[in-house]
């Protein structure tokens, strides 16, 4: 298991936990980030993260994807 942040680009992953306070699991659970589901990294720019998840790109903070483990 690793954060998302140390995926390479272009690498489909399941998403194993996603971590933080209930807060901020509800808010990744909300943009899809929900443990069974597939995420793919688009893109990288300065640490912070642009996925694909649930057919829809979203950009993560790299604080919050450290929270997301795969």
């Amino acid at each position: 298991m690793m954060p998302l942040t140390l995926v390479d680009p272009g690498e489909e992953n399941i998403i194993k936990k996603v971590g933080g306070s209930p807060d901020v699991r509800k808010f990744l659970e909300n943009l899809g980030f929900v443990a069974g589901g597939t995420v793919t990294v688009i893109s990288k720019i300065s640490g912070n993260v642009i996925v694909n998840v649930k057919e829809s790109r979203v950009a993560v903070s790299k604080e919050m994807a450290a929270k997301i483990m795969v």
